[in-house]
């Protein structure tokens, strides 16, 4: 029986409408999924002419209240997406689904059943593992249990959690009350229990390729984790006040302070220590790293390097153009910043093609609005919403087979291998390595179905 058909009046919040027909018997999934087809555009979201969210996609018109002749908002939501290693996680905030693809081995198995996933708002992942926020403060955890995809020891403990933050093998969550819980490989961050006493009233947490480093709300720092890697920071413990906040390479930490300079530790070589360039790290805004290097934008669009001088602290070679950067970017050995023209300057290790040198594609690299990175290969998106991509074939760097997919693209993520494009009508195109993301073939009816 397909019941009494209702008629349906949606609207965009620019004032674009649809009027649409559909049985009472109908889910808010498919009247959402209607709404989609009319205006051309993916992930909607419905709300009643009283505020109402029309959250639950599975329940049916009748018992959501909706009736004939109704009025209807469809808000556009961006899509969120997450990465391990080799495998890509994707959702929409406040919904009830992660859809994933990729290699099982980093990420892609143990998926949580759907009642698990209520109202997720975040997920962040390790190497092999993710975890998500839901809106009740509560964590799922799924994937490779050595790195962090068994929370079940510290699940009775994982209440109000406010945020999640991740090293290559292990989770942290901070809790409503700033107290921090860790999973996960112990040698890589799982274990806390060395500082556990000290991790009180903590308002943010950064993460290395294996040490955390936490931000008191009085400005001091805790770090526990690897030692070589940034999870020991006594040497630099009585600095670190007024730290605003931090990031990090693989192997070391760059915490920004209130009066604009920089304190490092971690790895001397890897950018542990900026003791060179200490006097230029002055009114710093904003820090990107690759693997062994920083980069620091000042607030007069100048950069300041530091670290392995073969692996992005070499300048040199492109310093006539680093007058005022917008936005960096980094792959795993090189540096990618968009200038105030809308141009892109690269500099770093390019053997056997880390993205360092984009003289191939530089002519194209105008107009350019965001750029995304993979280990090894570099994705910018245009004004235009094409894209243009350089560095290593396998890690991402030729978009060739979908270029003339990649039209009106919203926006691009990235794992270690492979890249995701969102594109304004909620379709998704992924290229790079297809054993590692670069393939979402399985998932397409999935996520149009979202």
């Amino acid at each position: 029986m397909e019941g009494v058909e209702l008629v349906v009046h949606v609207a965009l919040p620019s004032g674009k409408r649809a009027t649409l027909a559909v049985s009472e018997m109908s889910t808010v999934g498919d009247l959402k999924h209607l709404a989609q087809k009319a205006f051309l555009q993916g992930f909607l979201r419905l709300v009643t002419s009283s505020g109402q969210v029309l959250m639950d996609t599975g329940a049916s018109l009748q018992s959501a209240g909706i009736q004939t002749g109704d009025q209807l908002i469809a808000v556009a939501q961006a899509p969120k997406v997450a990465a391990t290693h080799g495998s890509f996680a994707l959702w929409l905030y406040g919904g009830d689904k992660v859809i994933t693809w990729g290699n099982r081995d980093w990420g892609f198995r143990r998926i949580p059943t759907p009642d698990q996933l209520r109202n997720v708002e975040h997920v962040v992942a390790t190497n092999a593992a993710f975890a998500a926020l839901l809106a009740d403060g509560s964590v799922v955890a799924w994937g490779n249990p050595h790195q962090g995809g068994n929370s079940s020891t510290v699940k009775d403990r994982l209440i109000g959690v406010q945020q999640l933050q991740a090293t290559v093998g292990a989770f942290a969550a901070v809790t409503f009350d700033g107290s921090v819980v860790t999973w996960g490989a112990a040698h890589l961050g799982g274990d806390s229990t060395q500082v556990q006493g000290q991790l009180t009233n903590v308002r943010q947490i950064h993460a290395s390729q294996a040490a955390f480093a936490a931000i008191l709300a009085d400005g001091s720092v805790v770090t526990w984790g690897d030692p070589q890697r940034g999870g020991d920071s006594s040497e630099v413990q009585c600095r670190l006040r007024n730290v605003k906040d931090i990031y990090a390479s693989d192997v070391a930490f760059a915490a920004i302070l209130a009066d604009g300079s920089v304190v490092t530790w971690g790895h001397a070589g890897y950018g542990g220590d900026c003791s060179e360039v200490q006097d230029q790290l002055r009114d710093v805004q904003r820090i990107q790293a690759t693997k062994f290097a920083f980069a620091a934008v000042l607030t007069d669009g100048s950069i300041v390097t530091w670290g392995d001088p073969e692996r992005g602290a070499d300048t040199s070679a492109v310093q006539s153009r680093l007058g005022r950067v917008r936005q960096i970017q980094s792959t795993h050995t090189a540096f990618a910043a968009i200038l105030s023209d809308g141009s892109v300057a690269t500099w770093g290790f390019n053997f056997p093609d880390g993205g360092g040198d984009s003289s191939a594609v530089q002519d194209q690299l105008r107009g350019v609005r965001q750029i995304q990175a993979t280990g090894a290969a570099f994705a910018a998106i245009l004004d235009n919403g094409s894209v243009v991509t350089w560095g290593d074939p396998a890690f991402g760097g030729d978009s060739s087979e979908v270029q003339d997919q990649l039209k009106e693209v919203q926006q691009i993520h990235a794992a270690q291998r492979a890249f995701v494009a969102v594109l304004a009508d909620g379709s998704i195109v992924t290229w790079g390595d297809p054993k590692n993301g670069g393939d979402s073939s399985a998932v397409q009816d999935q996520i149009a179905q979202l």
